[in-house]
């Protein structure tokens, strides 16, 4: 009887270390499976003249006269850690440029045209799933020199317990994400930093288009 029970429990022991081994197996491949949204630069037009509205409408604001002109895009993901955990109460923030490339701020010197009807920045927290969502406008591409030009993009900036990442979404098929080096400046990870606009769900408008992106930072 006492070999019997030292049999089963040897072969217990061998059973629950094999499944040990296959679940750190899975916990490190799951941890290699996400990578960090590589960082960006903060840009010279972080808007300065008032803190960004709370909000998840950049296109219609309260006690403006119309709506943003230019293609509406909805903005969503999640904030994740690498090992796949949902990034509760993050704050998330984007700035961008309007329909016609140019930023509401005053050290931006574009000719381009102001938008009355777009502010271009706000700020939201994430909920319990580590969930964002921003309705916004498609932004254009502008000048940084007289031989240069930046692809549209929108910049984040994602400050959780932890961790604080600054970055930028690119658009696919732009001609100009070949050229720019700050996107490539981010190496084999620029692929994680840019997203294919979507037709949009039933939920949304049917004239906007739908632009998915998690953001995964190290440890929430």
């Amino acid at each position: 009887m006492l070999k019997e029970m030292s049999r089963r429990q040897m072969l217990g022991l061998a059973l629950g270390a094999n499944a040990l081994a296959l679940g750190g197996s899975w916990a490190t491949a799951r941890a290699e499976q996400l990578k960090r949204t590589p960082g960006q630069i903060l840009g010279p037009f972080y808007p300065l003249d008032k803190p960004p509205a709370r909000t998840t409408d950049l296109v219609t604001l309260p006690g403006r006269p119309g709506r943003a002109q230019g293609q509406v895009i909805h903005v969503t993901g999640r904030v994740l850690t690498i090992d796949g955990k949902p990034v509760d109460a993050a704050r998330v923030e984007i700035w961008q440029a309007n329909k016609w490339g140019r930023y509401r701020h005053p050290s931006d010197t574009n000719p381009a045209p102001l938008d009355r009807n777009f502010d271009g920045f706000a700020a939201q927290i994430t909920d319990a799933e580590g969930r964002y969502h921003f309705k916004t406008i498609k932004p254009a591409a502008y000048p940084t020199g007289p031989d240069s030009m930046r692809p549209p993009h929108i910049h984040f900036e994602v400050t959780g317990r932890i961790d604080r990442l600054v970055t930028q979404m690119y658009f696919a098929d732009e001609s100009l994400n070949d050229k720019d080096p700050f996107l490539q400046s981010a190496g084999a990870g620029k692929e994680r930093l840019i997203v294919k606009l979507q037709p949009p769900s039933s939920s949304l408008e049917p004239d906007s288009l739908l632009a998915q992106w998690d953001i995964v930072v190290y440890r929430g």
